[in-house]
Formats: structure tokens, sequence, C-alpha cells
């Protein structure tokens, strides 16, 4: 058997840009802003993850230019041994602060943080109770480690407690979470899950990558949006959504993160994030800050499009933030929609099987704060229009 001969038997892709209906890798020349360019075509952006819309704030991006002329373009090795350099000590010190915990590491992606920290956390004789729904991050980072790994329904909390009741108690558990479901758009119910480990002996670890600057009084995510903030063991966020640009951390105690620091092969054996990335995330921080303004637009944005998108007849699920799927059905569908909407001016996400049950495809949607409602209306319009086409409304 030829090892590459799953290459020549995957034809999806090709099938699909022979229908002029690829959705993937669509290249675009403009800032991640509102409104997009894709081959010339002024696009409404209804697909990114730049909730504050940071990534375009001439601050952010003056700090990161100041960065790489002061430190140079890259980082030049791990953290581990020459990589790291004082700005990434000084953010991961105003992470710490912003977070409220005792320690932060940071690494060069997101994905790399779930994959190193659970990695080396989870050994031979421990539990990962992970959400069905979880992001594939996580699933990697338990599957390198030892341990095994107990899925329970999507925020089912029933099917939680009965797999935790029926585990063997003299081994070490952790239930590991997404705080904001990234396709879904849904939150978990983290006030039933600080029950459930408590009651079982286990440890929780929330991956906060579309919580982070989002929910909270302070943007702090979703433990802080419950007042849950001191039950929380680990708290992982990304750099690439509210914060601006790429990268990732881990926040828990001192001795934890220590751990982590010395253990996690993504990290010491990967090179740092560049300093203009660090410089960059500084900023985004000071201006989460500085204003709150930004997230109050943002939810306002969001309630308004959830409001009109289920009052012109969508199944949007059991969303409760700025991630808004639209229910589809088939992945074909899913595929042709997508395409019309861009062809009527509208950027969305396709998700398709795998990332969702076959038969339960999706528009995915996603919004930003310096969205204004003459963006969002145009949307809504292009959006019933190819709606009443495929007979979703």
């Amino acid at each position: 058997m030829d090892i590459l001969q799953k290459c020549k038997d995957y034809t999806l892709s090709r099938e699909l840009r022979q229908a002029e209906m690829y959705p993937y890798y669509r290249s675009i020349s403009s800032p991640q802003d509102p409104v997009v360019t894709i081959d010339g075509q002024k696009v409404i952006m209804l697909g990114s993850n730049n909730y504050l819309g940071l990534t375009s704030h001439l601050a952010v991006k003056e700090a990161a230019a100041a960065a790489v002329m002061r430190y140079g373009t890259g980082s030049a090795g791990s953290r581990l041994l020459n990589g790291t350099l004082d700005i990434h000590v000084e953010l991961e010190e105003r992470l710490a602060e912003f977070m409220k915990a005792e320690a932060v590491l940071t690494f060069a992606t997101g994905f790399q943080v779930n994959v190193g920290v659970l990695s080396c956390l989870f050994g031979r004789q421990d539990l990962a109770f992970l959400d069905s729904m979880d992001h594939a991050s996580i699933i990697d980072g338990v599957r390198l480690g030892f341990g095994k790994s107990l899925k329970y329904k999507h925020n089912d909390m029933d099917d939680l407690e009965g797999k935790l009741t029926r585990s063997d108690p003299d081994k070490g558990k952790m239930i590991v979470v997404d705080g904001v479901f990234s396709m879904e758009g849904d939150i978990a119910n983290l006030p039933r899950i600080v029950e459930l480990k408590n009651a079982h002996g286990a440890r929780l670890f929330v991956d906060d990558a579309h919580g982070i600057g989002v929910l909270g009084e302070n943007g702090r995510g979703t433990p802080e949006h419950f007042g849950l903030e001191s039950e929380v063991d680990l708290v992982m966020g990304t750099f690439s959504k509210s914060l601006a640009t790429v990268g990732g951390f881990i926040a828990g105690s001192e001795e934890v993160i220590d751990f982590i620091r010395h253990n996690a092969r993504s990290g010491i054996f990967s090179a740092a994030m560049p300093p203009g990335t660090a410089a960059a995330v500084i900023k985004a921080l000071e201006i989460i800050q500085s204003e709150p303004e930004r997230r109050e637009q943002l939810w306002e944005s969001t309630r308004y499009m959830k409001r009109e998108l289920e009052g012109l007849g969508f199944d949007t699920g059991h969303s409760e933030s700025p991630v808004i799927p639209i229910a589809i059905g088939e992945d074909s569908t899913v595929f042709s929609m997508a395409t019309r909407l861009q062809d009527e001016g509208v950027f969305v996400n396709p998700i398709v099987t795998p990332a969702v049950p076959p038969g339960q495809g999706m528009i995915r949607t996603s919004y930003m704060a310096t969205h204004r409602r003459e963006h969002l209306d145009q949307a809504l319009t292009s959006i019933a229009k190819v709606g009443r086409e495929f007979a979703i409304i």
C-alpha cells in the first residue's frame, strides 16, 4: 500500500474547485476590517475573529513596528535557550496582571499552547474529560499525552457527571473545555462544571480563545463572566482573536506554569514569538483596558444580528457570543450558499463535516466592534436573499 495513496483518493477539494464552489484559502488583499478586498471585490467580512477590531488599530501597528526596529524580525531561538527577550517577560507580566493569575507563559501560536500544555500534564494514570465539541488542539494535546480521554455530550452536564462518577477515584482528573465554542458560539456551563469538578476532586482547564476580550466585565473571559475565576486552575487564551496578532498563553499558579515552562515540548522546541508580536499584544491589552466601549459596541452588534437573523427565520442555535451560526443542513448546500454569499458581497465561513455531525452543516458568522450598522444591514439583505434562494427561510 502506497502511503500517499490517500492523497490521490482525496477528491473533495478538486471537485469543489471544478464546481467553482471552493470556499477555503481565499486570498484577502486588504486589512481585516469590516470590509475586505478579495480578487478586487469589496466584501463585508462576517468571518473574522478580530472581535475588537484591533488588528488594524494604528497604535497596535506602530507598537509592532517599533519593536521590529529595536529587536529585529525574529527571536532566533526557543524561549528555553536563547529566544527569551525582555519584551516576552514584560508581556507575561502584563498578562498575569490582567488575568489576575500568579503566572503566565506565552507560546508562538494558540494551537501550541493546548498541544504543549495538555500533552505534558496528562500521565498514564490521568483522565481527561472533554466536551465533544472541544477544539481540535485540545483533542490533539490529550492524544499526545499518555492519559485517557473521556468525551461527554456537548454541554450535557448529566453526561459529564455520569462519566466522573464512574471514573476511578484514584486517578488524576481534569475537565478540559472551551469557554466559548468556536463553531456554535455557545458558552460552557461553567457553574455546573465547577460544581462537578469540586465534587469529584478534578481540576479544570478552560480554553478561552474566543472569550478573552469579549466576555466578562473587564474582558477576562468566561470565568470572569460567571464570577468563577478562583475556581479555574488553568486558562488558555490566544492573541489571534481579540488581541490583534498571533500566539497564545496559559495562565495559572506559579508552580504549574513553571512545570509547563520546562516540559511543554511545543514551547521548548519551538522558536519564540517575534518581538513585534509581543509588542502588539501589550498595546492591544492597554486598549482593551482603556476602551471598554469597544466591547460594548461588539455586543450591541451581536445582539442586533442575532435578533434580525432569527426574525428572518434562520436557526442560530444556542449562540451566546459574537459567533452566530446559521443552521443549513447538507454540506453541499453549505458550500453553495457560501459561494453565493460571496457573490452577493458577504464573506462567511462554511462549516461542514467533520467539524459538525453529518447533515448539520452551518454558515458561521462572527462580528467585530468596528462593524457599522450599514455593514450589518447590507449583509442581512444578502443573507436573506440567498437564504430564500436555497429555501432555508
